[in-house]
């Protein structure tokens, strides 16, 4: 899955952009950009790829993702069918980090807002419940008056800052993988890894297929993503098997097998110790909301 750089810049005279995006599916291509970028998910169902975060994704939930982190919206299946009737639709808004100014966050009334934007270089879910007027909110952003338009963005920000319920989404160790965006043999590595997770991966062929010792790139590996290969791919893999699991049509021997590995103990092991549940754990917490 190659990783592209997009232009996601306003191209009007305002400091950000807001679009109101309505497509039969979003777009498939993995990529980033320097721009933070929040959004509402309106319509469409699929999967979503956040850095090493792999999950279903669904109507209603706000997202906030920081500068360059990668990432991609796979609208399901039926969304490609030219025979249905489908649509994907969201509201985006991009803008730089210092959009307001180099130090307009150090302020005291906006620092609680910088460090939203910090913990966003992990890309941040919220669950947003329906009494909470969300939909509303980001609406407003599409007033006129650049004035009042920036006024809703920082009262969206200011809401979002201090919501307590909320998922971070990539693991902490793929930010420092991200500080090696640019490196042709990091960025074949990652895009091997997407391509082929769901089969036997070792470290021997990645290592060939960059052109190092497989000590040697068991060292880079570490130094680089501050976790072995393993680790990286069990998660990769991981994430992948959440949004089967979350599937109803899907067993848990079947997800075991479809997410990559090869047996059900090391998929129940790996699962907890990434995880901290169980995986029938994982989907009673989500599907009864626990």
């Amino acid at each position: 899955m190659e990783l592209h750089l997009l232009n996601r810049s306003s191209k009007t005279d305002s400091s950000f952009s807001v679009t109101h995006n309505s497509y039969p599916h979003f777009l498939k291509v993995w990529h980033y950009h320097p721009e933070y970028e929040l959004v509402f998910l309106e319509k469409s169902t699929g999967t979503r790829f956040i850095g090493d975060s792999i999950q279903k994704f669904k109507p209603g939930e706000v997202i906030l993702l920081g500068k360059n982190l990668p990432h991609m919206w796979l609208n399901d299946d039926i969304y490609f069918m030219k025979e249905k009737d489908k649509s994907a639709e969201a509201i985006a808004v991009h803008f730089k980090e210092d959009f307001l100014g180099g130090d307009f966050y150090q302020s005291p009334e906006f620092a609680h807002i910088g460090k939203l934007l910090k913990r966003a270089s992990r890309g941040i879910r919220f669950p947003i419940s329906k009494r909470q007027n969300i939909h509303e909110e980001f609406m407003s952003l599409f007033v006129k008056d650049p004035f009042l338009k920036v006024m809703s963005l920082l009262r969206l920000l200011n809401k979002l800052a201090k919501q307590r319920n909320y998922e971070l989404l990539s693991s902490a160790g793929y930010l420092n993988a991200m500080e090696n965006q640019g490196n042709e043999r990091l960025d074949k590595v990652y895009a091997y890894v997407f391509d082929n997770f769901k089969k036997e991966v070792s470290a021997n062929e990645v290592s060939d297929l960059i052109g190092m010792n497989p000590s040697a790139f068991s060292r880079f590996f570490k130094r680089t993503n501050r976790k072995p290969f393993s680790q990286y791919l069990n998660e990769i893999r991981v994430g992948y098997a959440c949004k089967l699991l979350l599937e109803n049509e899907n067993t848990i021997t079947q997800v075991v097998y479809e997410s990559g590995f090869n047996n059900v103990s090391n998929f129940n092991r790996q699962f907890r110790k990434i995880k901290q549940m169980s995986p029938s754990e994982y989907i009673k917490f989500h599907k009864e909301g626990i």
